[in-house]
């Protein structure tokens, strides 16, 4: 069953992205702004590129849209808290949210906010599939010129999205990793989670040639095409694996016809972790079936 899956994010105008109410000029005569992008574009046009790289102020393509895919599963709490976050960051989007089953009337509030905010496309399964299942039907109805995958847990900040989007807007990237281990502010917790993310990127990187500090982030972004060229198969957790090594083999075309591999960046992710009280879900047997997975799509499909 999918929701409003005929949503145009091209259609819509710049005005409607992200209202405000009455702003008024500030203190040093800043322009009375209708929209975050304006105030975006006119702080690059008078600071400089440079300058607002370094306040977290990033320039995005007017023409560019993000597919944010949200699998979701058992997340009534923060549901409408991810979804306002998402909404309120200055950039053209497509919202694709995947409800895998939820059982404590998520797909509910799903189904009463498809009948009021048709910037939504949401599908639900019937059955519960898992997350890797929940990304390969979220990735179908992606139709922007990037994807990313977005968690509904508030462990992630959306905030983030101009700053991973960079390499790719510039030309220097094809997929982009965040990373919870190299700088970025992250909540304390399991020593042995830690110790199992770090020895599985490890292996990851051993069979496939890459040095990523964190394959199992969530924050992933792909330029569409390669992610909808990917044949993914992973139903729970085994999708961050799955899908590092499929992207690690994944040739593209140059401007001259050659194959070429994808380029990779990773960047920096703040990181606000739950307990398990506090709803996580991935536990000892998603890390057995993750070292199953490196193994398994190392040498093919």
């Amino acid at each position: 069953e999918v929701r409003n899956a005929m949503y145009d994010p091209v259609s819509t105008t710049r005005a409607s992205l992200t209202p405000h109410d009455d702003l008024g000029p500030d203190e040093v005569g800043e322009p009375n702004f209708v929209i975050d992008e304006e105030r975006r574009d006119w702080l690059i046009k008078n600071l400089g590129v440079s300058f607002c790289r370094k306040i977290g102020v990033y320039p995005i393509p007017d023409d560019f849209i993000l597919s944010v895919v949200i699998p979701v599963y058992n997340e009534s709490k923060t549901i409408h808290e991810i979804l306002r976050r998402v909404r309120a960051v200055p950039i053209r989007k497509q919202i694709i949210i995947v409800d895998d089953c939820s059982k404590d009337g998520t797909a509910d509030v799903l189904r009463e906010m498809a009948k009021q905010e048709d910037d939504l496309t949401i599908a639900f399964h019937e059955v519960n599939q898992g997350k890797g299942a929940a990304l390969r039907t979220g990735f179908k109805h992606a139709v922007g010129d990037v994807v990313i995958v977005q968690d509904a847990d508030l462990e992630y900040e959306p905030e983030q999205y101009p700053e991973l989007l960079q390499p790719i807007i510039e030309g220097r990237a094809d997929v982009v990793y965040g990373s919870r281990f190299v700088g970025e502010t992250h909540r304390v917790l399991y020593f042995w989670h830690s110790i199992g993310n770090k020895g599985l990127t490890l292996l990851s990187n051993m069979f496939t040639n890459l040095n990523l500090t964190d394959m199992e982030v969530c924050y992933k972004l792909f330029r569409r095409e390669i992610i909808q060229g990917i044949t993914l198969k992973s139903n729970r957790f085994g999708f961050e694996p799955e899908v590092t090594a499929k992207v690690a083999r994944f040739k593209l075309k140059d401007d001259h016809g050659n194959e070429r591999a994808c380029r990779i960046y990773e960047i920096p992710v703040s990181y606000h972790g739950r307990t398990y009280r506090e709803g996580k879900k991935i536990g000892v047997k998603d890390g057995f079936q993750a070292l199953y997975c490196i193994i398994r799509y190392a040498f093919g499909d």
